[in-house]
């Protein structure tokens, strides 16, 4: 068949197809699912979107070793600290990470694994760049979390195909990677509510979080910290 006949036989059997769902357990790999309508259900997960910001100026302005250095630091930061904190990562984007949670305690798993992002791209990732690179630029980051229903589907052809993940959380996390960097760390009323004191207080008792109407989405409820939490 023609590449035209692919693409239209695939669209008839995709759109006239029902699907079959079944709930998870664990994260699936892309293998668990057949590339037809077969899906894999999480009544609710939580994703986190972990991002550098104005990384288009960072390579248009700098050289691309400092550039190299500056995306696998962080990319490896993020997804060290996503599996530390009980995540799985589920994709990478260019300059940005995918993580999912799935635990009972997922909300405050993401959001402690966020405040670490914070603090390591601050100190051990500030650090070892000015060691070695004698100019002002600094690392900026924003971490997107939110919670929802999430289904997994496997999309692609065959030989290069990934997952998939369908749900609000996954499409609004990503999104709040696109507020200001000056507060690193963005989370939905749905995550912010899930809190305990251990993700929501300071050392003071202090609340670390703060309120905002989200005017790019309909005023929804946001919440955003500049907060970090040490760790070795």
């Amino acid at each position: 068949m023609s590449v035209a006949d692919d693409i239209k036989k695939n669209a008839a059997d995709t759109f006239g197809s029902k699907w079959s769902v079944r709930d998870g357990q664990v994260v699936p790999n892309a293998s668990d699912l057949k590339l037809a309508n077969d899906a894999v259900r999480f009544e609710k997960a939580t994703i986190l979107y972990a991002d550098l910001d104005q990384s288009t100026d960072l390579v248009a302005t700098k050289k691309w070793q400092f550039a190299g250095e500056v995306y696998k630091t962080f990319l490896y930061t993020a997804s060290r600290l996503i599996r530390q904190h009980g995540g799985k990562i589920v994709s990478y984007d260019g300059d940005r990470v995918m993580g999912i949670f799935i635990s009972s305690s997922q909300r405050n798993q993401a959001v402690s694994c966020a405040l670490e992002i914070n603090y390591a791209v601050k100190n051990y990732l500030k650090t070892g760049m000015k060691k070695h690179w004698k100019h002002d630029s600094e690392i900026r980051h924003v971490v997107g979390i939110d919670t929802s229903e999430i289904r997994a589907a496997r999309t692609g052809v065959r030989g290069d195909n990934d997952l998939v993940w369908i749900g609000i959380a996954a499409n609004l996390a990503a999104k709040l990677t696109s507020l200001s960097a000056d507060k690193a760390t963005w989370i939905t009323k749905r995550v912010y509510d899930g809190l305990k004191d251990p993700q929501k207080l300071g050392s003071q008792g202090e609340n670390i979080w703060h309120k905002w109407k989200w005017s790019q989405h309909n005023d929804e409820e946001i919440y955003s910290s500049t907060y970090w939490r040490a760790f070795t």
